[in-house]
């Protein structure tokens, strides 16, 4: 059992016993419900914090924890907000139009699920593979930094905007940008709405490979931009149709991911590289390249193609990438690379959005990327990956070969697999969540009409090979309900 269910089991018992005291009265000690219940003193913590939260019980620093007093008189009904339809629809001679943003395709793999859940849905590391040791000592030793709480740069520490432009430009470094033209920002999400804030104003067109990650397409459209898809296959982003999207449409603004695409895992070919460089530039539009996952490789990637950014004198790539999926959810520390007038441009809209990160963040980041422990933690990842995307496709395979695979990629943290025609994506999903794993849904990775129901199934997020096996057992039970008569197939798997 999970340090999270226990504690929600917990919560759950005390919530139900709480009744049997007065109000004002003490509950047991936190030592006597350890003993009674034989948990850790740290599930005893947090559930009666998570009942503090709730209003249930009071916690009182040395005292102990005491049921809470009845609640005051009721809340006044609540007012009539209905106004706020009009104010936040967006005004044109017609009148007012309805505008939204929609964040549902990133809340997907944002959110908790509940306990018990496996997680083919996370987009982050479990936390056996985070480098929770490296990270605590470095913010240890970043918080004893002269000046670590100061006021920070703008633009950034500048050892820090100097090591991300080194690994930008790759071991050569002639070609690539330096630490002048890097800006750190808090995170790639951050990043990549600084870009297309500056890039393209509201209502142009935004080219964006199909499919593509939901939050670059959240990012977009909040921003009033039209996301207009450009078709990827197997080699990545497919140049005639991008030379095509760009006469068509008169847009200046391409958004790609060229090392393992976010869902694909697709990598651009060498001999399209220079080729989509070279069709942009000719249209007077940049490149904006997410490099999300080049710390993401796995043990059997190969050498790596460079970044796009590593050889672009003319500056038509503003590259992004970011330290947190390699680390964790909290490490918010990216950088935004770019040369030329717009670099200005990107500096003013990040330092009106954001001021600056946080130096102590900052700092951390320094002392982690410098340490013994940094290169031994890439390469524990890679290790780790490569098992747990290899028992994923296979345990596929065997259990639910209906899902049709796309080439497992060399990187990253998922495979997209494509469910049999007249699926209907809502029901599986959802009945993949009552057999107890989360997948993500793939509708909200296009920005048209997707030619088929397809899933993304993350791997990094799992504890290992077995809980794996698992939670395709559990997708197997789902798909047993959802898929069309008899597409499920596969042997079962014991229990």
């Amino acid at each position: 059992m999970t340090e999270r269910s226990s504690v929600a089991d917990l919560a759950k018992t005390l919530r139900e016993e709480v009744d049997r005291y007065s109000p004002g009265e003490r509950l047991p000690s936190s030592r006597a419900l350890v003993e009674r219940y034989r948990v850790s003193p740290v599930t005893v913590s947090r559930a009666l914090a998570q009942l503090a939260a709730e209003g249930v019980v009071v916690t009182r620093p040395g005292a102990g924890a005491y049921r809470a007093e009845p609640s005051g008189p009721a809340k006044p009904a609540p007012g009539d907000t209905s106004w706020q339809e009009v104010a936040l629809s967006a005004q044109t001679a017609a009148g007012p139009v309805p505008r939204s943003v929609d964040a549902s395709g990133v809340l997907v793999t944002l959110a908790e699920p509940p306990p018990g859940v496996i997680e083919f849905n996370g987009g982050y590391l479990h936390p056996s593979l985070q480098p929770e040791r490296a990270l605590a000592a470095a913010l240890a030793r970043a918080g004893r930094r002269p000046g670590a709480w100061n006021r920070p740069p703008t633009d950034g520490l500048f050892e820090l905007r100097a090591w991300f432009a080194r690994q930008i430009a790759g071991p050569g470094g002639e070609g690539g940008p330096t630490g002048a033209d890097v800006l750190i920002t808090a995170g790639g999400q951050s990043a990549l709405t600084t870009a297309l804030r500056a890039l393209a104003p509201p209502g142009a067109p935004v080219l964006v490979e199909s499919p593509t990650y939901p939050g670059m397409l959240a990012v977009a459209r909040a921003a009033g931009q039209r996301p207009v898809p450009v078709p990827v296959d197997a080699d990545g982003l497919r140049p005639e149709l991008l030379a095509a999207a760009l006469r068509a449409t008169g847009a200046r603004v391409l958004v790609c991911q060229p090392l393992f695409q976010n869902p694909t895992g697709a990598v651009l070919a060498r001999e399209r590289r220079r080729e989509v460089v070279r069709i942009a530039r000719e249209a007077g539009a940049f490149v904006v390249e997410d490099d999300f996952a080049r710390s993401l490789a796995h043990e059997d990637a190969g050498a790596l193609p460079p970044p796009l950014a590593a050889d672009d004198p003319d500056g038509v790539v503003v590259h992004l990438r970011s330290l947190t999926k390699i680390t964790s959810p909290s490490l918010r520390v990216g950088a935004l690379a770019a040369r030329g007038p717009v670099l200005e441009r990107l500096r003013a809209i990040h330092v009106v959005d954001q001021f600056f990160v946080p130096r102590p963040l900052q700092e951390a980041a320094l002392e982690l990327v410098g340490s013994p422990a940094w290169p031994r933690h890439l390469r524990a990842v890679a290790a780790a990956l490569r098992p747990r995307r290899d028992h994923l496709a296979a345990e596929l395979r065997r259990q639910v070969p209906a899902l049709v695979q796309a080439a497992a990629p060399r990187g990253g943290f998922h495979l997209w697999v494509r469910a049999p025609e007249g699926t209907d994506e809502a029901a599986l999903t959802g009945a993949a969540l009552r057999a107890g794993v989360a997948v993500t849904p793939g509708r909200p990775y296009f920005c048209a009409e997707p030619p088929a129901v397809h899933l993304r199934l993350g791997f990094a997020a799992t504890a290992g090979t077995a809980e794996i096996t698992e939670g395709v057992r559990r997708l197997r039970t789902a798909c047993a309900q959802a898929l069309p008569h008899g597409a499920e197939g596969g042997e079962p798997a014991p229990a």
